[in-house]
């Protein structure tokens, strides 16, 4: 019954471990990306950092957006040069400085070659909103066709 239960468990455990895969560039960037979207969405709502976080835009991050290493760039750029040096040493703003520059970093340096571009539409990342490309609009008129 032990060696029963003893083989079950190391059993379990060794399917535990192989189904453990390391995290790739790609989806290193890709949670790196919500989680800043995250901090800056709590940033821009919460009541004490509301002030701190005036000067900043609202950025959507898409990995697949060719223009996000410039507008990252820029958002890191606002960051480190903040005007208030209160605002500066937030626990918050410290917090996303250093989660938007590692994000930078991956995107620009680890990942430069893995990153697979879609679109290079820069006011997606400050709006949201994704200009649709022309093979969009003609797949969504050959799907209306009946």
């Amino acid at each position: 019954m032990r060696l029963g239960l003893a083989t079950l468990l190391c059993f379990l455990t060794c399917a535990r471990l192989s189904a453990c895969a390391p995290s790739t560039c790609y989806s290193r960037a890709l949670a790196l990306g919500k989680v800043v979207m995250g901090l800056v969405d709590r940033m821009h709502n919460n009541d004490n950092t509301k002030a701190c976080v005036q000067y900043l835009p609202r950025i959507f991050i898409d990995v697949h957006n060719e223009c996000l290493s410039t507008k990252l760039r820029d958002f890191v750029y606002l960051l480190l040069n903040h005007p208030d040096q209160d605002c500066r040493q937030l626990p918050r703003m410290v917090l996303l400085k250093r989660k938007a520059y590692v994000l930078y970093n991956i995107i620009t340096r680890m990942c430069y070659r893995d990153l697979v571009y879609l679109s290079n539409d820069c006011e997606a990342i400050d709006t949201g909103r994704s200009s649709p490309q022309y093979a969009e609009d003609r797949l969504q008129i050959l799907q209306e066709d009946p």
